[in-house]
Parts: C-alpha cells; sequence; structure tokens
C-alpha cells in the first residue's frame, strides 16, 4: 500500500515541507531518534524551519561513540500503514545543506526486522543547497545479507553515524525520482 504522491509523473514525493511541522506531505511524522535509545549519550534536535529561504527540517546534533553509542537521526515512516512500492523508481533525492559533514540516509524494509538493519548509502551535505541523487543500487547492506526490496519500503532515515561530530543538516525536498 502506498500513500505517496505522484509528482507529475516524474516521481513520487514524499515530503516537500509544505506543512510547516514534523508532519510529512505523506501524513507520516518526522523523528528525532538517537543511541540513547541503546544506551549511548547523543544528543540532537530536529525542528521546521526556513533556511536561506527554504522551508526544512533542521537536524543538529552531537554524535558521541560514549556507552556504545554513535549516531543521531530524523526518521521517516513511509506509509501509515503497510509498505511504500518504489520499484518503478531509481532511487532517492533530496534537497539539503548542512556543515560539509558526510550523512548517511538509511533505509528500512519488510526484511528489516532487527534495528541495527539497514540499507545505507553516504553523501556529503555543503553549505548550499544541492538537490543529491541516491540510486537505490548503490545503497549498501548493512548488518542484513538480504538484497534491498524496493517494493517494500518502510522507512528511511537521514543520519549522522559512526564517529565524533557536530551534526547540522537541513533537508527540504524527498523524492523518488526516475
Amino acid at each position: 500500500m502506498t500513500t505517496a504522491l505522484e509528482n507529475n509523473g516524474m516521481g513520487i514525493l514524499i515530503d516537500d515541507r509544505s506543512t510547516g511541522s514534523l508532519t510529512s506531505t505523506l501524513g507520516t511524522v518526522w523523528r528525532n531518534v538517537t543511541d540513547t535509545v541503546m544506551g549511548g549519550i547523543s544528543a540532537a534536535t530536529l525542528t521546521p524551519e526556513v533556511a536561506q529561504g527554504k522551508a526544512c527540517l533542521h537536524m543538529r546534533g552531537d554524535v558521541s561513540l560514549e556507552n556504545n553509542g554513535g549516531f543521531v537521526q530524523a526518521s521517516l515512516d513511509l506509509a501509515s500503514n503497510g509498505f511504500l512500492d518504489a520499484s518503478a523508481y531509481e532511487g532517492i533525492e533530496i534537497e539539503v545543506r548542512g556543515n560539509g559533514e558526510s550523512y548517511n540516509l538509511h533505509l528500512r524494509t519488510a526484511d528489516t526486522a532487527i534495528v541495527w538493519q539497514s540499507y545505507r548509502i553516504g553523501f556529503v551535505a555543503g553549505e548550499q543547497w544541492q538537490t543529491v541523487r541516491l540510486p537505490f543500487a548503490e545503497f549498501r547492506p548493512h548488518r542484513i545479507d538480504i538484497p534491498l526490496d524496493t517494493r517494500r519500503l518502510r522507512r528511511l532515515g537521514v543520519v549522522a553515524i559512526g564517529r565524533v561530530m557536530l551534526a547540522d543538516i537541513c533537508f527540504s525536498r524527498v523524492a523518488l525520482y526516475r
């Protein structure tokens, strides 16, 4: 089942930040998740803002490796009940700006039953707004041996992970592209 919005036959719009809240264009809610769920001490905030004239979500935080930690994340369910079928699309594009750091986009599917399993790809968020295209073929499985099944996407996450860092990233439009 999918509740995503077709965007002029070019792709599926996941979020364009037009709600002005943590609610996405899909109607699902962005959540701020940190490693404190596993005993870590990383901390972050996730707030709707306008950056350089563009409506966005702004994730700021400190990633710490103490207490086996190491991530902060903005997470979004892709369907309120069921899965998003993205098999007709090549990947995800996201408009971002940040502090020049490397970030990840994580995908969870029907096959990622354990919280540390995901499919991941990295990107750099520069200081100016840019559209980054992330092809499904380049996502890599993390702690799972099953190939990415784009017919059953459940959640995506914008993540600062794996090293001590100051996370400071804004993201605006998120969509599937053909």
